[in-house]
């Protein structure tokens, strides 16, 4: 759900989506937010350079709406391991990491399954060290191609990802150090902040993350404050989910969805467009695991499905049983 749009300087600037027919509809992925929004005719397949705008005009549609077996888009988190030990993460780090042969062979399979987007997650993906060789991959089959990352590592990376990717997702959990620090760390809300700066000087279409808390929710309208300060594109707030190591917060720091709904609406109108995405928004997306393992998230994303090998493009396809998107 969008509440708010931008001055027109920063939605008239041409940008690269993915595009695509899903169940004999045509549509659009956003690298940048995420969303998947319906054009109505056939779309070829690959990427796309639109106005903003008009990507921002096209009306959101849900994955799972659109009666197609192959997923629009999918997160590959090809590493567990992070710089940082934030206390809500969603990685389960005792998935083990496949080694650098396996992992292109994994970005191979991924290119070739015909999904328009690929968000590249983890962990902290910027530690890889082939990290470009496989955004070519997947850049090189026609996939839009985002990075959300925690940033620190963005200054000395930046003009590398600049060539490659489609947008960077960074992600911050407060509008200052003191209450970004809390929850990540000591000095990482200055990393972030120049790595924001560093992707913004290359031209890369960014985005703030934000994962909604109770703790952190009292600070979103300064966040909001410093997105516009910092020049990027807009802020995604991430409803809490009881993954990984951030399972055992989630009873005291998830905000339910009306609650959060009402948080992002009293914005109001914001020098940046602001999105919420609600646990329902993430019910159905498909994750590739650091050990080559597919999963989805439950129609509740309270849960995930079982598990699956990552043995080609049919592993990503939607089965019944998963009852997703």
């Amino acid at each position: 759900m969008t509440i708010s749009t931008a001055s027109t300087d920063r939605t008239s600037a041409r940008r690269m989506v993915g595009s695509g027919t899903r169940g004999g509809t045509g549509v659009v992925y956003d690298p940048l937010t995420g969303l998947t929004r319906q054009a109505g005719e056939p779309m070829p397949a690959g990427r796309i350079a639109l106005a903003a705008e008009d990507v921002a005009a096209l009306p959101e549609v849900h994955p799972g709406e659109l009666g197609a077996g192959m997923p629009v888009s999918v997160c590959w988190s090809p590493i567990v391991r992070c710089n940082l030990a934030c206390p809500h993460c969603l990685d389960d780090k005792s998935v083990p990491e496949l080694g650098r042969g396996e992992r292109a062979e994994v970005a191979a399979r991924i290119a070739a399954s015909g999904v328009l987007g690929v968000d590249v997650s983890g962990g902290e993906p910027l530690l890889i060290r082939d990290l470009p060789t496989l955004l070519d991959v997947l850049v090189g089959s026609g996939c839009a191609v985002s990075v959300t990352t925690n940033g620190t590592h963005l200054p000395r990376r930046a003009e590398a990802l600049a060539r490659r990717v489609d947008a960077i997702r960074v992600s911050l959990d407060g509008p200052d150090p003191k209450r970004h620090d809390r929850w990540r760390g000591e000095g990482s809300f200055a990393m972030a902040v120049a790595g924001i700066r560093a992707a913004i000087a290359h031209g890369i279409p960014t985005q703030i993350q934000t994962v909604l808390m109770r703790s952190s929710a009292p600070g979103l309208p300064e966040l909001v404050e410093l997105a516009d300060r910092l020049g990027v594109h807009g802020v995604t707030v991430l409803q809490y989910l009881p993954f990984g190591e951030g399972a055992s917060l989630a009873d005291a720091e998830e905000v339910p969805d009306e609650d959060a709904r009402h948080l992002v609406g009293v914005l109001g109108a914001t020098p940046v467009p602001v999105r919420l995405r609600t646990r329902a928004d993430a019910a159905g997306f498909t994750v590739v695991r650091a050990d080559g393992q597919v999963w989805r998230n439950a129609p509740d994303s309270a849960a995930i499905a079982a598990l699956r090998p990552l043995s080609g493009p049919v592993s990503l396809a939607v089965a019944e049983r998963d009852g997703s998107a």
